[in-house]
């Protein structure tokens, strides 16, 4: 959808169709090395998640790209914060009582996630390591699958992105305890961050952004990055937003920086994990 509604705007601002071309599979493995091949002219671009180029590098032994050295970063485009639900609200009506159940029965208390380092599966490493608790993480074959055990009471818990949660939230289905970023979200807005529920430094969103092929040249890097920034203006902020996506744009030097950040920290969670490259 992101891609989408990015490429019809670009249509408009560059005079230049865009073509989107789905290459699902493999997290990533068969559309990026595409991207990296493409020639550097700044009419093949890559709409990537967050974990295509941070976490992939510490859970597969070795990938068909590089996710610093194969691209050049345009813009960070959305975020996706993550948020903590329950489906017992009356047996973890807070954070608090949720890490008590946890201390209480360690490797007990399950949560869901959408496959091994996923997002999901992120948060629910983070929250394990910034809270000392131990939970037992229940991989699935995706988002969907894995919101569907935690509505139907198969796993207790689910750190999701906030629009696969949101629905269910808003019809009452599940509870959310808690957003995993610095300020609460204008579209939960009585859900407190992390921080306020008592666990600090507790933050994690699941972005997007579009890269170029390396070497691409910088006239080109900054003419896209311009297009980019003037897309997401407020008419599609506000629709953004009622769906739990923050527009976040930004310039190739911060993607760059946070891409860095992000390789190191979700190494160190993987690692943490005992996770083995597969």
């Amino acid at each position: 959808m992101i891609a989408r509604t990015l490429a019809d705007r670009l249509k408009l601002s560059l005079g230049q169709a865009w073509i989107v071309d789905n290459r699902a599979g493999g997290s990533g493995q068969i559309g990026m090395p595409l991207v990296a091949r493409a020639g550097p002219d700044g009419y093949t671009l890559a709409v990537s998640p967050a974990s295509f180029l941070t976490t992939n590098k510490s859970i597969f032994k070795s990938l068909p790209y590089d996710p610093v050295t194969d691209f050049a970063p345009v813009s960070r485009l959305v975020n996706q914060p993550m948020v903590l639900v329950v489906n017992d609200k009356q047996k973890y009506p807070n954070v608090a009582a949720l890490i008590a159940a946890a201390r209480a029965a360690p490797g007990t208390l399950s949560y869901a996630s959408s496959g091994d380092g996923s997002p999901q599966h992120l948060a629910g490493l983070l929250f394990e390591t910034r809270t000392q608790t131990k939970l037992l993480h229940v991989p699935y074959r995706g988002g969907a699958l894995a919101i569907n055990d935690t509505l139907g009471g198969t796993v207790q818990a689910m750190f999701a992105v906030m629009p696969e949660a949101l629905p269910h939230v808003r019809a009452g289905k599940l509870h959310a305890l808690g957003v995993m970023s610095r300020t609460r979200s204008s579209t939960m807005p009585q859900v407190p961050t992390m921080a306020e529920a008592g666990v600090a430094d507790l933050n994690l969103s699941a972005w997007m952004a579009l890269l170029a092929p390396a070497k691409t040249p910088r006239p080109i890097i900054e003419q896209l990055n311009r297009a980019v920034v003037a897309a997401f203006d407020p008419e599609l902020r506000t629709r953004l937003a009622d769906l739990g996506i923050e527009a976040a744009t930004s310039t190739p030097e911060e993607l760059q920086s946070l891409i860095a950040q992000e390789l190191k920290l979700h190494a160190e969670l993987v690692k943490a994990a005992g996770l083995v490259p597969q």
